[in-house]
């Protein structure tokens, strides 16, 4: 189970929506066991297939409650939303207020190719819709007034410097 390389912005593949995944196969079950070291090494809470340079639908997640792997997610029903801090592996040191649903539940499939239904709220569902973001090809600075854009500026000119 190798580390695999985290993208950072601006790379491009972090803003291209990601492929519908058919079935899991062995290179998928790979992908998942992979990306879950990849996002422990990194002190994550969830990671998203294209942020590994890999163009699926493919995110793996978890936020203590045991590790998620899910393919082709998609959100059911949402409840109202709320503003809460996000930080992001692909945006180093960058932290900043999204509002998003406070609940949700989702539907995908499971690494074993099940479909399963979701139902999260707190930082579960807001863990779950930032991979989801990721898989749409949507970071989070596209969520973000110009205010929080202008408070940033200088780290996201560092990134992209790198």
């Amino acid at each position: 189970m190798p580390t695999l390389k985290i993208r950072v912005y601006p790379d491009p593949i972090l803003k291209k929506k990601t492929s519908f995944v058919a079935g899991i196969t062995d290179d998928e079950k790979k992908l998942f066991e992979d990306m879950a070291k990849t996002m422990y090494v990194a002190g994550g809470v969830g990671l998203a297939a294209n942020q590994v340079g890999v163009s699926k639908q493919i995110m793996v997640l978890d936020v203590g409650r045991g590790l998620l792997k899910l393919a082709n997610p998609k959100i059911l029903k949402a409840s109202c939303k709320k503003s809460g801090e996000e930080g992001c592996l692909s945006f180093p040191e960058i932290s900043v207020k999204i509002e998003r649903p406070e609940k949700v539940v989702i539907e995908a499939m499971n690494h074993e190719g099940a479909k399963v239904k979701i139902e999260a709220d707190g930082l579960f569902a807001r863990a779950l819709q930032h991979e989801m973001d990721h898989l749409a090809g949507v970071v989070i600075i596209d969520k973000i007034g110009i205010r929080q854009k202008l408070l940033i500026a200088g780290k996201l000119r560092k990134l992209k410097k790198k």
